[in-house]
């Protein structure tokens, strides 16, 4: 395979990971976690802080930059709104802490 080919492979695999489509191969049982938000939704940056201070990594997908990944979101989950959070295939839309820690907890 071209290396050209093999870049944009890895291109693909990067963004199904941030949409939570696929796991990352080396997932040790980490909960793969993306969190989907604007810089100027208050709401999201709760979610993010919260997330952050239970130790939780995560990708956070900036829609206001990334229109395709808007785009995905809203045929995925039907939704406009943020903070969207995927917690390995689990959606939670909005800033939903007793949602988050159940998701993680699973």
């Amino acid at each position: 395979m071209a290396e050209n080919e093999l870049e944009r492979l890895r291109e693909i695999k990067a963004a199904r990971m941030r949409l939570g489509l696929e796991k990352a191969d080396a997932d040790k049982g980490e909960k793969k976690v993306v969190v989907y938000s604007t810089p100027t939704c208050p709401y999201c940056v709760l979610a993010k802080n919260y997330l952050s201070a239970k130790g939780v990594k995560y990708t956070d997908v900036d829609v206001s930059r990334d229109q395709a990944a808007a785009m995905r979101l809203v045929q995925e989950t039907g939704e406009t709104g943020v903070p969207q959070i995927n917690i390995n295939g689990e959606w939670i839309v909005g800033f939903d802490k007793p949602s988050i820690d159940r998701a993680l907890s699973n």
